[in-house]
């Protein structure tokens, strides 16, 4: 079996309608006819901005891709999910190659989308597994569980009430498995650390994540987890720690953020383009190049904190992250919806 088809990737999403455009069938996407040297044409389309950390990643790889020389490379921030099936139109229209996005809004409209232009590679983040009834159509999503449950270490370890804050923005696959990480990473320092847990139903307000995050800070935690901006401000404005999501904010936050945990979107995006260019891409799930093995995470430098973090947890981090890489340790997937303990 193929990690594209474990079955610890077949994930739900509760609160979408699974529907495909049913009953048709493709063929898959013929060899790309540029020639070698000429870049593949790629499109992002996203429904926040580019800025925001998760889109954040797929917008830093294309363009490291594009300053490369391998793709041309243009995108559309802030598209609602009622004019997303709109924007994918218009790309495919406009010829053109492979177009990247998040369709965990549109999941059934981007598919009956992607059913009309069979000649377009759509490499999409989802909560649901491809379907081979639509070979021009991938799914991706940030498993950064391995880097997640080494930031939990950290803050375990640096916790001095025992009380850590959690502040996510829907309680959704992509989310909870982070957070779940994290907390089990944490319960190996401290198996008493008492966890509060809130989602503001929004992927982009930090004003919002910041309020949640006063209310947690005063009921006693000091150290938060910041999946959303707008954690990490509260903290420092109040004086506890933080632990980054997604990218790395302690330069901005030297006296805060201990550490992060970072998704590098490049491994998924070049399988990508590889996979177009030689004809070969079709229906799957390239979820697995978010794994640490992959590439796909890691563990932001501590920098600013380097040395300021427990001999302990910085000895359990190294040789988790050495039993990671060798396959000897597996850091559970675990989607269910997290909860204050």
């Amino acid at each position: 079996m193929s990690k594209a088809t474990d079955p610890r990737l077949r994930l739900t999403r509760r609160r979408l309608l699974a529907t495909t455009a049913g009953g048709l069938v493709l063929t898959g996407l013929a060899p790309t006819r540029l020639l070698a040297q000429e870049p593949l044409r790629v499109a992002g389309i996203y429904t926040v901005p580019v800025e925001q950390q998760w889109v954040s990643r797929i917008h830093q790889a294309a363009e490291a891709a594009q300053a490369r020389g391998d793709v041309t490379y243009s995108f559309t921030e802030n598209v609602s999910n009622t004019d997303y099936a709109r924007v994918m139109r218009e790309y495919a229209e406009s010829g053109i190659q492979l177009i990247v996005g998040e369709v965990f809004g549109v999941e059934a409209e981007a598919r009956e989308v992607a059913a009309e232009y069979p000649e377009v590679a759509f490499l999409m983040g989802s909560s649901f597994m491809p379907d081979a009834a639509l070979p021009n159509f991938s799914v991706f999503d940030n498993y950064i569980q391995d880097a997640a449950y080494l930031t939990g270490i950290i803050a375990g370890a640096m916790t001095q009430s025992g009380n850590i804050g959690m502040v996510g923005g829907f309680p959704i696959p992509e989310v909870n498995r982070l957070m779940n990480a994290f907390m089990a990473g944490a319960r190996e320092m401290n198996p008493e650390i008492r966890f509060q847990v809130a989602f503001i139903g929004s992927w982009f307000d930090p004003p919002r994540a910041k309020e949640t995050a006063f209310g947690m800070i005063e009921a006693g935690a000091d150290v938060m987890y910041a999946e959303r901006f707008g954690v990490s401000d509260a903290a420092m404005e109040r004086g506890v720690l933080a632990i980054g999501n997604v990218i790395d904010t302690q330069a901005s936050y030297p006296e805060t953020v201990v550490a992060s945990a970072l998704w590098h979107f490049e491994p998924t995006l070049d399988a990508a383009i590889a996979a177009v260019r030689a004809g070969s891409f079709s229906a799957g799930n390239y979820g697995e190049y978010s794994y640490m093995i992959h590439g796909g995470c890691s563990l932001a430098p501590l920098g600013t904190f380097e040395g300021r973090v427990p001999e302990a947890a910085t000895a359990l981090v190294a040789q988790r992250t050495a039993e990671i890489a060798a396959g000897s340790f597996t850091v559970e997937i675990n989607d269910d919806e997290p909860r204050s303990s």
